[in-house]
C-alpha cells in the first residue's frame, strides 16, 4: 500500500486502461467504478480495494495495475475498480457511528472518481460509477450475477448489509433514504461532485 497523488493515480489508471477494458468486455459490459466504505477506522487500509482514502483525504493504492482483480464487490470484480473511504466502523442504516465519512474523504473520493473515470474513458453516471449499495441492488439493470442484497431489499434473508455510502451524514446527504429521487443519496452526491470537478478543470490542474 503506497500513497499517491491525483496525478500519479491518473497515470496508473491510464496505464491500466487497455487491460481493464479487455476484462470488462469479456463480461459483456463497460468498465465500472465501485465506491465503498471499509467499515473500519480512519487510518486502517484494506487491500480488497484498489484505492483507499484515509480520514485526512490521502490516497493510497494497493496495486499498480487497476486491472488486477480484487475482492471488493460481490460477483462484479472483473473489469472494475474498487475505491474505498476508510471509515464507517459500526455504521448502519440508522447511524454512521464514530467514524462517519469526513469532508476530506468525500471531496477526495469525488476527485478520485473524476481522475480515474477520465483516464479510463468513462462517463460519470450510475451506469459506470456506483456505490456498493447501488451495485448490490443492481441499479445499473444488470441482474445476471445475483439477486439484490442491500439493506433495503435483503432478497436472501441473511441480513447482508452492503449499503456502503447510501448516505454520507452531510447536509446534502443527511439520512438513510434509499428511494430518494432528490439527489440526496450518497452515490448521487459523489457523482455530482465528481462531475463538478470535471467541469471546473480538475484535470487541467494536476
Amino acid at each position: 500500500m503506497r500513497e499517491v497523488t491525483l496525478e500519479e493515480l491518473h497515470q496508473i489508471a491510464s496505464d491500466s486502461r487497455e487491460a481493464i477494458w479487455e476484462d470488462a468486455k469479456g463480461e459483456g459490459r463497460d468498465v465500472k467504478l465501485y465506491l465503498h466504505w471499509t467499515a473500519g477506522k480512519y487510518h486502517t487500509k484494506y487491500e480488497d480495494y484498489h484505492i483507499n482514502i484515509d480520514g485526512d483525504g490521502r490516497i493510497f493504492v494497493s496495486v499498480d495495475d487497476l486491472s488486477t482483480k480484487l475482492s471488493h464487490t460481490y460477483m462484479r470484480n472483473t473489469g472494475s475498480v474498487g475505491i474505498a473511504v476508510d471509515c464507517a466502523y459500526g455504521a448502519g442504516s440508522d447511524d454512521l457511528g464514530e467514524y462517519p465519512p469526513t469532508a476530506a474523504q468525500i471531496e477526495t473520493m469525488a476527485k478520485v472518481i473524476c481522475v480515474v473515470a477520465e483516464a479510463l474513458w468513462l462517463t460519470i453516471d450510475k451506469d459506470h460509477v456506483m456505490t456498493h449499495g447501488e451495485a448490490a441492488n443492481n441499479e445499473d439493470g444488470d441482474y445476471r450475477w445475483h439477486k439484490p442484497y442491500a439493506w433495503w431489499n435483503d432478497g436472501y434473508g441473511d441480513g447482508d448489509t452492503r449499503g456502503d455510502l447510501e448516505y454520507l451524514g452531510t447536509d446534502e446527504s443527511s439520512s438513510y433514504n434509499p428511494f430518494a429521487e432528490d439527489g440526496s443519496r450518497g452515490g448521487d452526491v459523489l457523482r455530482g461532485k465528481a462531475n463538478w470537478y470535471k467541469d471546473h478543470g480538475l484535470m487541467d490542474n494536476l
